[in-house]
């Protein structure tokens, strides 16, 4: 079953969360005394200033509606039916589905906002870094709409098995380099001690910040940051009201985190009428990877977001700036460390963490397939297996419960990952 919402009832408004969390967000931390005029020279200027804003609803820019509209928003919600009657029809799911957007996931809704503030300060062009390629490629996208060129710095490892990904990004006109790489000093010194680095999301930051800095650009940032989140929630603003004109109201709202945006951005919206109401009645659960244990066994504290540790740092939970994650195939899930607020909201309780491995999960994306008929992404998939603790409950509690997911991007480029990790034979 699918619901649509009509595109003249786009939401007009992003929702910001700082206002609404049960306490103060901690600030950043300026380490080396010079990471916030870094910070003021590569941001655009309003995406910083949005960073701090305690205004609630933000109004969208009607260029960057326009935009919304032609990359495929809104996006529908789908129901799970045959995934349900998996699970003796005790729980019921709807996903939305931001796979349904022109590059296949979630990235394009700041993206889009991203490179338009970055083009109203007459930037010459936009870095970004990219793990699996979604950002990249939305970047890449919302820089062609805007008629501007991107820098994408993608982590190494991905760059090669992932080839699909730096095309679709070549195709929309980026100029793609493998991370580490030579365009930046930084990425020069690791190559010179190790010429096969593995890369991470972290050094492709660092890279993509620096590289901004010396030649005149702006810096877009993927996620984690207040800003990015809050321009995400366009998906979640589009949710409520489906989710009121289908006449449920979800007891569980779950997705992956690879370092936030996605979740939260799907999240925050409904958890914000709870927390203004000071009543929490919702189950907010977030899964992430085994391989890069952020949610499960990181450590709540200030940390970098970038390897070279040029950027301010934040308070989350991390498991170390300078962590170089095994090659997985899950690659927006790379990233080591949670967005602030998601990691005040884990720390307070109101949000739990699963991780799960990538042999588990890959098998619950080819279930999925086989009773949906639609691949998910190798990180969409890490939400599955929560469906199966939700059911249990269900059971035991003989009441059947309402589930909301965020189906953060499709796999169709991600087949060679799941047939080496699922054993299908590989065609040379």
């Amino acid at each position: 079953m699918r619901f649509d919402l009509p595109q003249d009832r786009i939401p007009e408004y992003w929702y910001n969360i700082l206002p609404d969390l049960p306490e103060k967000l901690p600030e950043p931390i300026d380490a080396t005394g010079k990471s916030f005029e870094t910070l003021k020279t590569v941001l655009p200027s309003n995406v910083l200033n949005y960073e701090f804003s305690q205004e609630r609803l933000i109004r969208i820019p009607d260029e960057v509606l326009e935009r919304y509209l032609q990359v495929g928003r809104p996006t529908p919600i789908i129901r799970a039916r045959r995934l349900e009657e998996k699970f003796n029809n005790m729980i019921k799911i709807y996903m939305k589905m931001e796979s349904y957007t022109y590059t296949g996931s979630h990235k394009i809704n700041s993206a889009i906002a991203h490179v338009y503030y970055a083009k109203m300060d007459n930037a010459k062009f936009v870095s970004t870094e990219t793990g699996a390629g979604q950002w990249g490629s939305a970047v890449s996208l919302a820089a062609a709409l805007f008629k501007i060129k991107a820098y994408v710095f993608m982590v190494r490892t991905s760059y090669y098995a992932k080839p699909y990904r730096k095309y679709l990004m070549m195709m929309y006109g980026a100029n793609v380099n493998p991370s580490p790489s030579n365009l930046t000093d930084f990425g020069r010194q690791l190559l010179t001690k190790d010429p096969n680095h593995p890369g991470s999301l972290g050094i492709a930051i660092s890279e993509a910040v620096k590289y901004a800095m010396d030649n005149g650009g702006k810096y877009v940032v993927g996620s984690v940051v207040n800003s990015d989140i809050m321009f995400k929630t366009i998906a979640g603003m589009e949710a409520k009201v489906q989710m009121e004109e289908i006449g449920e109201d979800p007891d569980y709202i779950i997705g992956v985190v690879g370092g936030g945006s996605n979740y939260a951005a799907l999240a925050y919206p409904f958890l914000g009428d709870e927390l203004r109401k000071g009543e929490i009645r919702r189950k907010y659960i977030a899964s992430g990877s085994s391989e890069v244990p952020k949610m499960t066994k990181g450590v709540y504290k200030y940390d970098f977001p970038d390897t070279a540790m040029i950027l301010p740092q934040l308070k989350m939970y991390s498991i170390g700036s300078d962590f170089v994650p095994p090659p997985i195939y899950a690659g927006g899930l790379r990233y080591h460390a949670v967005a602030p607020t998601l990691s005040l909201l884990m720390n307070k309780g109101i949000v739990e963490a699963r991780d799960y491995t990538q042999e588990e999960t890959f098998k619950w994306a080819k279930l999925f397939a086989e009773t949906e008929g639609y691949i998910p992404a190798p990180e969409t998939a890490h939400a599955l297996p929560i469906l199966e603790e939700i059911a249990e409950k269900a059971k035991k509690d003989k009441e059947v419960k309402t589930v909301l997911m965020s189906f953060s991007g499709h796999g169709l480029l991600d087949l060679g990952n799941y047939a080496d990790v699922l054993g299908f034979e590989r065609i040379t």
